[in-house]
């Protein structure tokens, strides 16, 4: 039983930070052209901040997967998957409508729906594990930061 859930805790963060990672490819040719070209708010964090921030995010999100994973088979755990699993989708294509695609308002509308989702997601995970449900905190705080963030660069630049 033990080795299973090793086994599960390394394929939680394999998927999250792995993943998530993926997702930078997106940006990282966009940040130093079309990114470094948009007029930004004055609380725009500077560009290194994001690639640690997400890295540390995609770890706390990966253990949360996994104390929800590890528990027993049951619907209500199936259903915390799925929550989290659209959630996740979500914050995948986030970085390909707003760095890809370039679709600031897209991107907004896209990220309001991944906050609702990691809500839903939080409470859902509250239900089985109080600890999985906190280490989504930052990551929903930060999502909204990011909401706002994007907001605020769509108005200007419309």
């Amino acid at each position: 039983m033990a080795n299973s859930n090793i086994i599960k805790l390394v394929i939680s963060l394999i998927i999250t930070v792995g993943l998530g990672s993926l997702g930078g490819i997106f940006t990282i040719s966009e940040i130093p052209n079309w990114y470094a070209g948009l007029q930004k708010p004055s609380f725009n964090p500077p560009n290194w901040l994001f690639g640690p921030v997400w890295t540390l995010l995609y770890i706390l999100m990966g253990i949360s997967v996994y104390l929800i994973w590890k528990q027993p088979v049951s619907t209500e755990r199936n259903i915390g998957l799925m929550l989290f699993a659209l959630q996740f989708v979500l914050n995948f294509c986030w970085s390909i409508i707003f760095f890809k695609q370039h679709q600031l308002g897209w991107a907004l509308v896209e990220i309001i729906v991944m906050w609702i989702f990691i809500l839903l997601t939080i409470i859902w995970f509250g239900k089985m594990s109080s600890v999985a449900s906190w280490l989504l905190v930052p990551y929903i705080s930060w999502v909204s930061f990011a909401a706002i963030l994007n907001a605020a660069i769509w108005k200007l630049n419309s």
